[in-house]
């Protein structure tokens, strides 16, 4: 069925229906058109557009065809979208008085307003699978404040810190995306409903009243702009593509971790696999997965902006193409967050390989800063480390290891108490300020972690 076809003589193509139609994908909005349409027989009702018995009459249609579709019994039957095939089923339940439902609206304004109510429920949805991983990712952290792991940084040795300020790295991660996706709910949450196709509507609706029974917190403000702002669907893509590259972040350091040349991470058998041809092989392959489908996201944010980018004023036919970048962005992420926070949570850590992966040149700064209590500017200190750094590696031994007689030959500042700089723990509690990695630091930083979860 198609909504359009009185001035025209011959039907459509069949090869233009296969390209035409999004029935194929937008019949996922099925709930969002209805709920829509109850509320917009509602407000032409108190515009006086249907009588009282119009709109009762609509209004228990359109329930019944959503239980059809809530049991997965409604029937496709060459339907052009999801909108004609809930008006086709409804006029062929009701008769002529459903025709009227679609009294001063347009697809264009229809299909933007169940886009947003779409939109307005995922980034809720998505927001509590977040809120899931962020859990484990603290419950694991709690274990491990004063478990000490190497720090990198350009992936090379760089400083001691404990692994559950490395886990928690994660955490503030992805409540910076939870903040995004409450922003980006609050500027969907606009209803294009009363814009007609691109001029308005000549009939008195309350629009006020009308946005505020779908949820939204208000309507928008130019019927022109309404119909094809499709901004709200740009910045879920965007911020699904930057969560999926923080969960590739994640998923990159678990990999290179639970490495047997590293070992500070079992990853559980439950999400490993095997080789098909060599029998010792643990495949890290949900973690690759993350990483490889973050380029799908990042794709679809580029596809969609290119879709736009181009588009003169108001509706085109070109906005079809906006639905199944983020239907695919959100099916991702929707099947990536369970598995991920199964991972997190069922991660066995190896503290003792951790550990024995520390060596002393990771505490060169402590040394430099050790001189630097002594008096020396820091970039002199900087320099007289590095010239033990040096004389370490000649000698093939630690830091630790260099006589009192050749560091008071680089700097005569060195005492016999350098000696308590060669400590991981130390070097690791040194750093207490908030946001360091100390236990104790860690600790507060839990608590905040704890109260934002709210859990």
């Amino acid at each position: 069925m198609t909504l359009w076809g009185g001035r025209f003589t011959e039907p459509t193509d069949e090869q233009l229906r296969a390209l035409n139609d999004s029935i194929s994908f937008d019949r996922r909005l099925y709930r969002q058109d209805i709920m829509g349409s109850i509320a917009y027989a509602q407000a032409i009702a108190s515009a006086g557009i249907l009588t009282t018995d119009e709109a009762e009459t609509i209004i228990g249609g359109l329930r019944d065809v959503l239980a059809e579709f809530e049991a997965g019994t409604f029937e496709l039957k060459g339907d052009e979208d999801i909108h004609s095939a809930v008006e086709r089923w409804l006029t062929e339940r009701i008769g002529a008085v459903g025709g009227k439902l679609h009294t001063g609206r347009s697809r264009n304004d229809q299909v933007a307003t169940d886009f947003r109510l779409w939109v307005m429920a995922a980034t809720g949805e998505v927001d509590a699978l977040l809120a899931d991983l962020q859990t484990a990712l603290v419950e694991q952290a709690e274990q491990h404040s004063d478990t000490l792991m190497p720090g990198y940084t350009h992936l090379q040795p760089a400083q001691p810190i404990t692994a559950a300020h490395w886990l928690l790295s994660f955490f503030w991660m992805l409540a910076r995306d939870r903040e995004r996706l409450k922003e980006t709910h609050r500027r969907t949450a606009v209803s294009p409903l009363g814009s007609g196709a691109l001029a308005g509507t000549p009939f008195p609706i309350d629009r006020a009243r009308l946005a505020a029974d779908l949820g939204f917190h208000s309507h928008s403000q130019n019927s022109l702009d309404a119909v094809s702002d499709r901004d709200f669907a740009v910045e879920f893509t965007f911020v699904l593509a930057l969560l999926g590259t923080h969960l590739s972040r994640l998923a990159e350091d678990v990999i290179i971790y639970s490495n047997p040349r590293f070992g500070f991470i079992t990853l559980d058998d439950r999400y490993s696999t095997g080789s098909s041809l060599m029998p010792q092989k643990r495949n890290p392959d949900p973690l690759e997965l993350a990483r490889g489908k973050t380029g799908r996201l990042i794709g679809n944010v580029t596809g969609l902006l290119t879709v736009l980018k181009g588009l003169p004023s108001t509706y085109n036919k070109d906005l079809q193409e906006d639905k199944e970048a983020v239907f695919d962005s959100y099916d991702t992420i929707k099947i990536l967050l369970p598995v991920l926070t199964a991972v997190v949570q069922t991660l066995k850590l190896n503290p003792e390989a951790m550990r024995t992966a520390l060596t002393e040149d990771m505490l060169a700064t402590d040394l430099a800063d050790y001189l630097v209590q002594k008096g020396l500017p820091f970039r002199q200190a900087h320099h007289v480390v590095g010239q033990a750094v040096s004389a370490a590696a000649r000698e093939k031994v630690g830091l630790s290891k260099l006589s009192l007689e050749t560091l008071r030959g680089l700097s005569p500042l060195f005492e016999a108490d350098v000696a308590e700089v060669f400590d991981f723990a130390a070097s690791a509690a040194r750093r207490a300020a908030p946001g360091g990695t100390a236990p104790a630091a860690v600790r507060e930083q839990l608590a905040a972690a704890r109260l934002s979860l709210g859990r």
